[in-house]
């Protein structure tokens, strides 16, 4: 054999022996890295978490709750040209590869041996599905062994998988930055769209983030950004996924993103929302809630929300002004002042509408002062006068002051409120929530005085003391003694002896001046003569309280009681006496549309999808399945003295909306709880101001004064252009006029003369002559009506009316 051939023959041996080597090694390491591989084949079916997003009655967005926030879509459902613009970005040949792209690894391979000692991240080279089987079933770890594991685990997926559920499944599970896992979320993030809405542009923008969300985020690195969308954009035009003219286009579109922060479309609604998180939670657990992607549908009314909030705010402020100024937030020097402003602890409370601004000068009765926002404007008098005070004696250069600018440029020297406050709006025929707040500001303070607080109602408790007379045959315009009276405590012979507000006491007054004029002793001694048993059941039917002691003292409402239990009480006042439980969700559906809760689960047979409309066929009625707790004309009877409350009574200031209203004010000892709780015949309103660490809100200030102008604004803006609808009056009740001052039939001449409601069988006699017992209060007439058993059947429709389903 010639020199040649024995070189060739040992050329060729030692590269069979480099191949057998090769072989060996590759042999050792698939079976020394395909060691305590994870199962990868639960990907077949696997759920990942889900955000769990909460809707308005509208359908705009309110709330997410998610640990990580990720909208989960179905790769059929993914648009084309999200699919491509990913592709591009990421792995141009996944529907050609098995797993692994050799020519890619390569290319790494070499790259990263030029950039041995340069300090820079090693280069992957990895596939679409070696990036899931890295987040799904592997660390981040950046090493040599996971980067093969990685690789055995993506040859095997590609042996049992779809194409499509890969991509599927990395589509969804890829993080994209400001929190957002997947195409899904990231589209709602940064665009405030569905996937299906996004623009060629945007996708491609997208598709540019899995990289580093961080170094390509839109506003802070918009630059970087724009770059890296159109090198994904040319990325697709090579790859035949898009013409050059659609090429140029999108690259030569600004970047224009709407983050969810500055988004104008979502509802806040923080109050609300929490009280949806901790039902969810609740009910579903922390996992349910987090990972599982439920839908939330609530009752929520936005434009009634931002109404109850204003009202509830303004009326704070004009409450805080009477208590008189309290001095600047702080002080600062003038000099840098935009800095020191910045470097100025935000006060608690501060609302966004609010800004801080430091006084620079003044020149007579105007300030100038420097804004934290960096602009300088004046305040002038009419911007501070409600302090009452000479510019020369309210603020100094380098006081720190919280202002408004309205519309008009008007600047306004705020002060944040020290009292609290609560708010709630229902439909009184479901007992669905339409709004909520449950403080002068969430992020100040998350405990929400609405659904959490138990406070005393003061006479806003009184309406169900009277209402359990009426049950037992008193009309209203009965007859009670409005004299001193005393009652022994039975504590160490302690007697108790209540006054009225005013201190003064009136003589025989009907029931319903005695709600009107909201008299104390008139209803202790009716209480006393009924049974406070019978007024505490009473409270318990309605839902005020769980468990009421039958305390004389409670029936001028010393027992706490919650905002929203007791508007739902007043509800089922206006509705006719059927129960309502009050609710702040309509429906909830599971991350595949199935639903798992709804509010309304009355029969309905004749519903349901129909083959073919017919004209001819009228709307089916569901039934009504609510209880009638108790007969709907005393109901009405006591919806019409409330009324009276409003034309005669603490609640007159409500005249001047000329609407239908009734309702009742509350005010406890001292002055330390101040309510107003009242309704319309289609909305119920339950107001509440106080402070958390309960003491007197002032002299003279009451729930009329305090409580009362926050309801009246709320209906004055939510009833204005909607129809007139009087109160709905139940059968076999008779109007009569009578003499409002004496309770007796109207005579002619009569100065003071009004319709009363009696149940029929119960109105007056033409003498009126009213025979009153050693208490001071009616004896029971001798045409009593047995109210034990309603009048009107129960399947007897209800009267219909705007606002509510029934």
């Amino acid at each position: 054999m010639s020199v040649m051939g024995r070189v060739m023959t040992a050329l060729f041996s030692l590269g069979l022996l480099g191949l057998i080597a090769v072989c060996a090694v590759v042999v050792w390491a698939l079976d020394h890295y395909s060691k305590d591989l994870p199962d990868f084949t639960f990907l077949k079916n696997y759920e990942p978490p889900v955000v769990s997003r909460v809707y308005a009655w509208d359908g705009r967005l309110m709330a997410e709750f998610a640990a990580e926030r990720r909208v989960y879509v179905p790769i059929e459902a993914v648009p084309d040209t999200v699919k491509y613009a990913f592709i591009s970005a990421e792995d141009k040949t996944f529907y050609t590869h098995k797993g692994i792209d050799f020519k890619g690894v390569v290319r790494a391979m070499l790259t990263n041996i030029q950039n041995i000692g340069t300090g820079r991240r090693p280069e992957g080279a990895s596939t679409i599905t070696q990036q899931v089987a890295k987040n799904l079933l592997l660390s981040n770890e950046v090493s040599y062994e996971r980067k093969i594991r990685e690789m055995i685990l993506a040859v095997r997926m590609e042996r049992v998988m779809a194409k499509d559920r890969i991509l599927e499944l990395y589509l969804n599970e890829i993080f994209l930055g400001q929190r957002s896992y997947g195409v899904g979320a990231a589209a709602l993030t940064y665009f405030g769209k569905a996937l299906d809405e996004l623009t060629l542009e945007e996708a491609a923008y997208l598709a540019g983030l899995p990289k580093g969300p961080n170094n390509y985020h839109p506003t802070r690195k918009t630059e970087q950004a724009v770059a890296r969308r159109n090198w994904v954009i040319a990325r697709m035009l090579v790859n035949g996924y898009i013409n050059e003219d659609q090429a140029r286009l999108a690259q030569s579109v600004p970047l224009e993103v709407t983050l969810k922060q500055d988004r104008h479309d979502l509802v806040e609604a923080p109050y609300f929302a929490e009280e949806i998180r901790r039902f969810l939670e609740s009910e579903y657990g922390r996992s349910g809630l987090y990972e599982d992607g439920l839908l939330v549908r609530t009752s929520l009314r936005p434009d009634y929300q931002i109404m109850a909030q204003n009202a509830l705010r303004d009326g704070l402020v004009t409450y805080d002004r009477r208590q008189g100024w309290r001095g600047p937030l702080g002080r600062v020097s003038v000099d840098d002042w935009q800095e020191k402003l910045d470097d100025f602890n935000r006060p608690e409370g501060l609302i966004p509408e609010w800004s801080l601004a430091v006084v620079t000068g003044r020149e007579g009765d105007v300030f100038t002062l420097g804004v934290d926002d960096g602009q300088s404007v004046r305040l002038d008098a009419p911007g501070y006068q409600w302090t009452g005070r000479e510019a020369r004696r309210l603020l100094d250069t380098g006081d720190v002051i919280a202002i408004s600018i309205d519309d008009d440029a008007q600047v306004t020297l705020q002060q944040i409120p020290e009292v609290q406050a609560a708010i709630v709006v229902m439909d009184p025929h479901t007992g669905r929530v339409l709004a909520m707040q449950g403080g002068w500001d969430y992020n100040s303070s998350v405990f929400n005085r609405a659904t959490q607080a138990m406070r005393q109602p003061g006479s806003a408790f009184k309406p169900f003391v009277y209402l359990s007379a009426l049950q037992q045959g008193y009309a209203p315009n009965s007859i009670i003694i409005d004299a001193p009276v005393e009652f022994e405590t039975g504590n160490q012979g302690e007697i108790w002896r209540p006054t009225n507000y005013s201190n003064q006491f009136y003589g025989p007054t009907p029931i319903r001046v005695g709600i009107e004029k909201s008299r104390n002793l008139m209803t202790v001694r009716l209480a006393n003569a009924i049974g406070m048993e019978n007024v505490a059941d009473l409270a318990q039917t309605f839902g005020i309280y769980e468990e009421m002691p039958p305390h004389l003292a409670n029936s001028l409402g010393a027992a706490e009681t919650k905002v929203l239990d007791l508007t739902a009480a007043y509800a089922m006042l206006v509705n006719g006496g059927k129960k309502i439980t009050p609710a702040f969700i309509d429906r909830i559906q599971d991350r595949d549309g199935n639903t798992v809760y709804a509010r309304d689960q009355r029969p309905c047979p004749e519903c349901g999808p129909k083959t073919q409309w017919q004209p001819n066929i009228s709307v089916p009625e569901p039934m009504d399945t609510r209880a009638q707790i108790i007969d709907p004309r005393h109901a009405y009877q006591m919806v019409s003295i409330l009324e009276g409350v409003v034309e005669r009574g603490t609640g007159a200031r409500l005249r001047s909306l000329g609407r239908p209203l009734a309702g009742k004010t509350g005010t406890t000892n001292e002055s330390r709880d101040a309510w107003f709780v009242g309704f319309s015949p289609d909305l119920a309103v339950g107001v509440y101001v106080g402070f958390d660490d309960p003491k007197p809100l002032g002299n003279r200030e009451s729930g009329s004064s305090v409580a009362l102008p926050v309801f009246k604004n709320f209906m004055e803006e939510a009833l204005d252009n909607e129809a007139v609808i009087p109160f709905r009056i139940p059968r076999d009740i008779s109007l009569v006029q009578i003499n409002a001052a004496t309770g007796a039939r109207a005579q002619p001449g009569d100065p003071k003369v009004i319709w009363e409601a009696f149940l029929k069988g119960q109105e007056p006699s033409a003498v009126g002559r009213i025979m009153l017992d050693d208490q001071g209060v009616t004896v029971m007439p001798t045409n009593r009506v047995d109210s034990d058993s309603f009048p009107i059947p129960v399947e007897e429709p209800s009267i219909t009316g705007t606002g509510g389903i029934y």
